[in-house]
C-alpha cells in the first residue's frame, strides 16, 4: 500500500552541531546590489533568542573535526541577494523564502525569489537553526583555525588576529589587503616604494612652493630592522589657512607589538631644532587617523621656512630620526 505522505515542519527537525565550510558561490542573481553587501551584526535586545556567548571559552575555539554539510543547509542561512551568512532578525515571505535583514530595504521590500511582499514575518525557526551550527573563521586561508558558534564568528572575526593588513600605502585609495610579507612586496613592486635595512634614517624633502598643498604631498618610506618593517610617512596638509608638514611612522604589525618600540625625529636648521619621540602606530590604524590626530612631528610652516633659510621661498627640510627596541 502507498504509505500516507506527512508533512514535516521545522519543529520537527533535530538540531544537531554542524560545522560549515566556506563556498564560493556562483549565483548570478542581484548583481548590482551585491557590488556593496553589508554584514549586519546580530542585534542586542530582547527579540533576540538566548543563543549563548562563547567567545572566550577555550572549548569553543579550539580546533574542531570538520564535518560535512549538505548544500540544502548552506542554502538556508545564505541570503539569495548578498550571498553572506544571514543574522537575525531573518525575513521571510508569505512562501517561505528567507532574506538577511541588511538586503531587505534595498530590494524594496519585495523578496528577490517570487517577488512577492515581504512585510514583517520572521523566520524564528531559522534562528534557531543557526544556534546550533558552529563555522571555521572566514579567515582560515590566512592561518586562523579557530571554529565558532555561528552567533559568534562576527565577533571573533573584528578581533581575529590573522585578519589581513589594508596596504600602508597612503598616496592613492589602494584596496590591497594582506599578510604582512605580501603588502612588503606589494609596496616594493606596485608603488616603487623605497626600501630601507637600519633603524636609521635622514629624510629629504624638498617643495619649490611651499605654499601650495593642492597635490597632498606625500612620501612614504619602509626600513626593515630588528626583524619587522617600518613605515615613514612625510606630508603636507591644510590646516586652516596655512599648509602643516607631518611625519610620523607606522609599524606593519599589530598594536601590541608595535608598543616594544620606540622612535624619534629631529628637524632643525640655523641653529635651532624641534624632536619628536613617540611609539609606532600599528598599521592597523589608517594613516588618515594617525594624521588627523596629529601623532607625529609637527612643523608650521613658517617654522619650515625658518629651518629652510636663505629667501624662504623654497622649502628645504632634512628630517633625522631612529628607531629602538623597548628593553
Amino acid at each position: 500500500m502507498p504509505r500516507k505522505s506527512e508533512h514535516i515542519g521545522y519543529k520537527d527537525i533535530p538540531f544537531t552541531k554542524f560545522v560549515i565550510q566556506p563556498m564560493a558561490s556562483g549565483n548570478a542573481y542581484f548583481d548590482d546590489i551585491r557590488s556593496s553587501p553589508e554584514v549586519v551584526d546580530p542585534p542586542q535586545n530582547e527579540d533576540m533568542m538566548d543563543v549563548g556567548e562563547h567567545v572566550n571559552d577555550p572549548a569553543q575555539t579550539a580546533l574542531k573535526p570538520n564535518v560535512t554539510v549538505s548544500s540544502s543547509v548552506r542554502e538556508l542561512l545564505e541570503c539569495p541577494v548578498c550571498l553572506n551568512a544571514m543574522y537575525p532578525p531573518i525575513h521571510q515571505c508569505s512562501n517561505g523564502h528567507t532574506l538577511c535583514s541588511g538586503c531587505k530595504p534595498r530590494v524594496h521590500n519585495r523578496c528577490p525569489t517570487c517577488r512577492h511582499e515581504l512585510g514583517n514575518i520572521r523566520c524564528l525557526a531559522l534562528e534557531k537553526v543557526a544556534a546550533s551550527l558552529e563555522l571555521p573563521c572566514k579567515y582560515q586561508s590566512f592561518g586562523c583555525i579557530g571554529i565558532y558558534p555561528y552567533y559568534s564568528k562576527l565577533k571573533h572575526e573584528a578581533q581575529c588576529v590573522f585578519r589581513p593588513y589594508n596596504c600602508p600605502y597612503a598616496g592613492s585609495e589602494c584596496t590591497v589587503i594582506g599578510d604582512i610579507p605580501y603588502l612588503v612586496a606589494h609596496l616594493k613592486d606596485d608603488h616603487k616604494v623605497d626600501m630601507h635595512n637600519g633603524s636609521t634614517f635622514n629624510h629629504r624633502y624638498v617643495k619649490s612652493n611651499p605654499h601650495e598643498v593642492e597635490n597632498a604631498t606625500w612620501m612614504l618610506t619602509v626600513f626593515s630592522c630588528f626583524g619587522q618593517y617600518f613605515c615613514l610617512h612625510f606630508e603636507a596638509f591644510q590646516l586652516g589657512m596655512a599648509p602643516v608638514y607631518i611625519a610620523f611612522l607606522r609599524f606593519m604589525g599589530d598594536d601590541n607589538e608595535a608598543k616594544n618600540y620606540s622612535y624619534s625625529l629631529e628637524v632643525g636648521g640655523n641653529g635651532r631644532k624641534m624632536i619628536w619621540q613617540g611609539v609606532p602606530r600599528s598599521i592597523r590604524d589608517s594613516h588618515r587617523k594617525v594624521r588627523d590626530s596629529f601623532d607625529g612631528l609637527i612643523i608650521q610652516r613658517n617654522m619650515a621656512l625658518f629651518f629652510s633659510g636663505g629667501d624662504r621661498k623654497e622649502l628645504k627640510l632634512r628630517v633625522t630620526g631612529r628607531i629602538w627596541k623597548e628593553q
